[in-house]
Parts: structure tokens; sequence; C-alpha cells
């Protein structure tokens, strides 16, 4: 089975194939940290038209490395959300022309699923269920992944997500954009118990995270530090709840098969290393994807189409490009939350 796969959800266009027995064929993806640096911060209507000049380039160039033509892959996979809805609409819509012309199902993915999946593609001894710390700049959750399409969200976000608070961080302090790897490069020369910065939901009896106090502390601390030791400071206090609300749900998660991490903070390497830590705490393997599978990338969106294509599970043509797209439907809204939940 060859699955082609495409991602357009923020500022990284991509495309991909895929086998079902997660050989990646090719991966082409192109950035735009040049086009969005001037603002700090992604523009939606730069990420769509660039989606549009990219992904067709993309595509030819992923089917020529992998020596495959369109009519021979299985099925193609899109993100159809959530994300910047340009961007998905982008991805789905040519998504839905190549499957169109080829004759071939249309899976449309949904781009927390992809995060969700991806480390199965790279860790093939990775067995359901596990939990799932999903962690990147729009979404910061914890899930009992159960099998593919059934998660059980145990934790979100009630303002920010911890990506948002690294973005954010780095252009307080001048750090430059994309703000993750930004923060880390600085926090490495600093000290990360200098700047008393606070713990939001720390030892909570509720399960959730909060991260937007701790942004506007770092906001009013900015220029009375050094900038290493500030973002330090920062990334140590996203370290510290991430662990405790991690271990709050391990502590309650009966018959996990292993501590997951995934989505564009998984590849914050102090982040890992605590979490690793904690998972043998608890007898239980650490499992996160390479590197270049935790940002935005089409691999792990050609995966979920072919866990999800295997599984019967394929969509029609008209399947709507989606802003917001939880991956559990059913939870309870949280205080704060609102369509993030």
């Amino acid at each position: 089975m060859i699955v082609l796969g495409l991602e357009s959800s923020c500022d990284e266009t991509a495309a991909a194939l895929v086998t079902g027995d997660r050989r990646v064929l090719a991966h082409k993806l192109a950035g735009q940290e040049a086009a969005h640096a001037p603002y700090g911060g992604v523009v939606p209507e730069i990420a769509a038209r660039a989606h549009v000049e990219m992904l067709e380039p993309l595509v030819r160039a992923a089917l020529d490395e992998a020596g495959v033509k369109l009519a021979q892959v299985d099925a193609v996979a899109a993100t159809a959300g959530p994300g910047l809805i340009g961007g998905v609409m982008v991805g789905l819509v040519t998504g839905k022309a190549l499957a169109h012309a080829a004759g071939k199902p249309l899976v449309a993915v949904n781009h927390l699923e992809g995060h969700a999946l991806s480390p199965r593609l790279s860790n093939p001894e990775l067995r359901f269920p596990y939990l799932l710390l999903l962690v990147s700049g729009g979404h910061c959750q914890l899930l009992r992944v159960d099998g593919v399409g059934r998660y059980r969200r145990l934790a979100t976000t009630i303002d920010d997500a911890a990506g948002e608070a690294f973005d954010k961080t780095a252009k307080v302090l001048g750090l430059g954009f994309p703000g993750g790897p930004a923060v880390e490069r600085a926090a490495e020369a600093g000290d990360p118990f200098a700047v008393p910065l606070p713990r939001p939901l720390k030892g909570a009896a509720e399960p959730h995270f909060s991260f937007a106090g701790l942004k506007s502390a770092v906001v009013r601390a900015a220029g009375q530090h050094r900038t290493e030791d500030l973002a330090a400071s920062f990334q140590q206090a996203v370290v510290e709840c991430l662990l405790d609300r991690t271990e709050r749900a391990l502590a309650s998660s009966d018959g996990v098969t292993a501590l997951v991490v995934a989505g564009g903070v998984a590849a914050n390497k102090a982040i890992r290393a605590r979490l690793e830590a904690l998972a043998a705490e608890y007898d239980l393997p650490f499992v996160a994807p390479p590197l270049w599978l935790c940002t935005d990338n089409a691999a792990m969106i050609a995966w979920a189409g072919a866990e999800r294509f295997a599984a019967g599970l394929v969509d029609p043509l008209d399947t709507p490009a989606k802003a917001r797209w939880p991956l559990d439907p059913s939870a309870e809204a949280v205080r704060g939350a609102g369509v993030k939940a």
C-alpha cells in the first residue's frame, strides 16, 4: 500500500509518499520562515498564498523521487483541519483533485491525528492504548489513544498552548522566528532558576494546562534579566508544568503501553529528557518521533491516512475543511478553552 500525503495547515507545505509497512518513499517540505519572520509569527494570508505556489511542485517532486506515478498510489490523504483555514483549504482541495483525477479514495486527516499516530510510523513496537502528550503551537493536550480514530481527551489547555508561549517569549526577547528552537538555544546558556516565574495549575486538582499567565510574566520580566536566564527560566517553568500534568494523568491511566509525546514542542530536548525519566518511574517505555517528525510534515499525514485506509475509513469528495476539529468530540467543555478543547 502506498499513500500520498499532503500537509498545509500552518506555515509548512509538504508532500510525502509512505507505505503501509512504514517506509517513507519520499518527503518534500517547504518552509516559510523568511516570509513570516518580519511579523514575528505566521500571517494566514501569506501562508495560504505560499501553499498555492508550493504544493503542486512538491507533489511532483515527491512522486519523482519515489519513482511512483499517481496512478500507483492506493489513496490520497490530506489534512482537512484543524489549522489556518486558508491553508487547510489549499491542501484539501488539491488532495480532492488528485484523488478524483486518479480515481483513488480520499482520506481527510485530522492534523492532530497525524501527530498522535506519528510515533507509530517511527516505532513499529508501539501498541494501543498509550498515553499521549500532544504539544504544539496551537494545542496542548493529554489523550488516551485507544486506536485509530479512538481518542479520549484527559486534559487540554484552558488558554494558550505551550508552543504559543514559546513563540511569544521568543518575540518578546527578540530571539526571532520560529520561537521554540530560538528559546531552546538561548536557554542552553542560561540559569533555569534565575528568574522567578509562575507554574500555572501545577499541583491543581483539575487536570488541565495553562500558559497565559506564564507568558504574561515573561513580558513583565523582559529587560530586567539576562535574555539567556529568562529563556532558561521560562523553559524550566514549561517543563515543570508539562511534567506535573502528565504525571497526574499517568497515575490514573491503567493499562497504557507507553508514554508518548508528539507535536512541534516535542522536539525540545529538555522536555523529552524529563518525560523519558518520568516514564521510567512508571516502568513504561518512552516513545517520541524523531525530531523531523515532530514538526508539521506530510509523512505523518500519509501514515495517518494509511492507518485509516487500512481500517476502511475513507471520505467523500465533499468533505469540508475545518478550522477547528477536536480529536475527542465527546469531551466535556473546559473553562476558558472554548473551541480549542
